[in-house]
């Protein structure tokens, strides 16, 4: 039950999460499967009890930071786990970036000690010397060098016997930092009532997560989306999560479908496309156990949507959420989903559709989203103007431009700097992106606004192909007659550019500002 639900000024995260699953006689139950591992939820109280031990051997004081770099396994829900348990704050890092993003954040967030997977030392060995304030290197899955620690080691040390930081619902309990697209990462502050927020309402509402679901996301941890899934939903009701360490092609995730049989499957549209393009990728290699699918980190084109329903027989639920909102709060929802729109506001949580002027504008027309519910971040460290602008009061700006009909409805439009007028008419690129990957030739999609050499914005397209096609004029000539009919005639692409891949973050959204050169 959330602090909220009691009105205690007495609340640890990780207690609700882990430690009450004792009581309710779950301590043989498997919380994580991993590749090589189980942990079951007695280990997973005992694991996260040494944790937090281990964090005050090492003088690793209260409300001070400590970064995860970890691969997802059940060491990852361990150290952030154990961490909020002692009144530490883990601050989750992506595992796909730079050198030098990681020594930014590390400095940024004044890390007194890193766990880090074995695999990813090499990325942050060079940059050590450089943070004065990091003490402590903590390694997992593999022999520590000199200069670290053994996570393993460390724990196996330590006493599995721990009461937890006397917190309350309203103290920073963790960060997480945004994806960093067009600058420097934010840290991103939440409290310690945050997670269980969004199991109460996205995790109990909308997919109405059970004790016997096995959960499996392709999105990661650190990922905002995949925190959720892959450990709040699931520790929120008792049930199993499985974990895949590597990157989520289409070959390792059918293959982990197949393997473990999860009832609940979490990924993103570029992922569902190559699933749906894989030639394995047939309803026997999946699992006979999936009941529902969820979709978020881009918005899901109508088309892959209905394809993936067809051929596997299950609800494709796309939604949108953020790292400043923790998870999704809006979203199609089983029994009542609209293809090509992000559905209807997740109970608990209030949306507003804005102009330039903050004033609310009516159905059908566009305008930004806000946000008001209670998993809303407390706001960034250390950047106080970018605070400002997107936490005005309780509403939290999404950045992102949607029109909503007379049912309620929401239909994503594109991000707001990535809107642009043709003819004086709003043209979504989100919109022709949709038209062109409903042609049986393409892959993926990305539109952005090009100048047409007269001062006027066309829409501009590059586009990735299915194997068996072929770049050719009139591929081209066939992908610009495909969008006026889907579309709109003066929504068609001018220019197409053939790709082999298109650029994206490390969680999987098309980095449209590097297309525009």
């Amino acid at each position: 039950m959330t602090a909220s639900a009691t009105g205690s000024r007495r609340y640890n995260a990780a207690v609700d999460l882990v430690d009450r699953h004792i009581a309710a006689g779950r301590g043989a139950k498997a919380a994580f499967i991993d590749q090589t591992t189980t942990l079951t939820y007695a280990g997973l109280v005992q694991q996260t009890n040494r944790m937090a031990n281990l964090l005050e051997t090492y003088k690793i004081p209260r409300e001070s930071r400590v970064g995860v770099l970890m691969h997802d396994c059940v060491e990852w829900p361990v150290a952030f786990l154990g961490a909020i348990k002692a009144g530490v704050l883990p601050v989750a890092f992506n595992t796909l970036l730079t050198t030098e993003q990681y020594a930014y954040m590390l400095e940024d967030c004044r890390a007194k000690a890193l766990f880090v997977s074995a695999a990813l030392l090499g990325q942050v060995q060079p940059i050590l010397s450089r943070l004065p304030h990091l003490k402590y290197v903590f390694v997992v899955g593999g022999e520590a060098p000199a200069y670290a620690l053994s996570l393993a080691t460390e724990l196996a040390h330590h006493s599995d016997q721990y009461t937890a930081a006397d917190t309350s619902p309203d103290e920073p309990a963790f960060w997480l930092y945004s994806s960093g697209s067009t600058g420097n990462p934010k840290g991103t502050k939440h409290v310690h009532s945050s997670l269980m927020e969004t199991a109460n309402t996205y995790g109990a509402r909308v997919l109405g997560i059970r004790e016997d679901d096995v959960t499996f996301s392709a999105a990661k941890f650190f990922f905002a989306y995949g925190l959720g899934n892959s450990l709040t939903f699931p520790l929120s009701v008792g049930a199993t999560a499985v974990l895949l360490s590597g990157r989520p092609t289409p070959e390792s995730v059918f293959g982990m479908l197949k393997q473990h049989q999860p009832t609940i499957f979490f990924g993103v549209p570029t992922l569902y496309s190559a699933m749906l393009a894989y030639p394995a990728g047939g309803k026997e290699n999946g699992s006979a156990r999936l009941r529902l699918c969820a979709s978020a980190g881009e918005a899901l084109p109508e088309e892959i949507g209905r394809a993936w329903m067809e051929k596997f027989g299950v609800e494709l639920l796309d939604g949108i959420g953020s790292t400043e909102m923790l998870h999704i709060f809006l979203s199609n929802r089983p029994g009542d989903i609209k293809l090509g729109s992000t559905g209807k506001a997740v109970p608990g949580y209030t949306l507003r559709l804005v102009d330039d002027k903050g004033q609310d504008v009516a159905d059908g027309e566009v305008g930004e989203l806000l946000i008001k519910g209670a998993s809303a971040a407390e706001g960034y460290w250390n950047q106080r103007a970018k605070s400002q602008a997107t936490f005005e009061g309780a509403w939290c700006r999404s950045g992102d431009k949607y029109i909503r009909d007379a049912g309620g409805y929401y239909t994503y439009q594109g991000r707001t700097d990535d809107m642009f007028k043709v003819s004086g008419i709003w043209v979504s690129p989100f919109e022709v992106e949709s038209a062109l990957v409903s042609h049986p030739g393409i892959l993926e999609a990305a539109v952005i606004s090009h100048d047409d050499g007269e001062g006027l914005a066309k829409p501009k397209a590059f586009v990735v192909l299915k194997d068996g096609y072929t770049a050719s004029p009139a591929l081209v000539a066939a992908l610009q007659e495909h969008v006026k009919a889907k579309a709109g005639p003066w929504k068609y692409p001018r220019w197409i550019e053939i790709m082999d891949t298109l650029p994206k973050t490390a969680t999987g959204k098309i980095q449209r500002f590097k297309l525009r050169g």
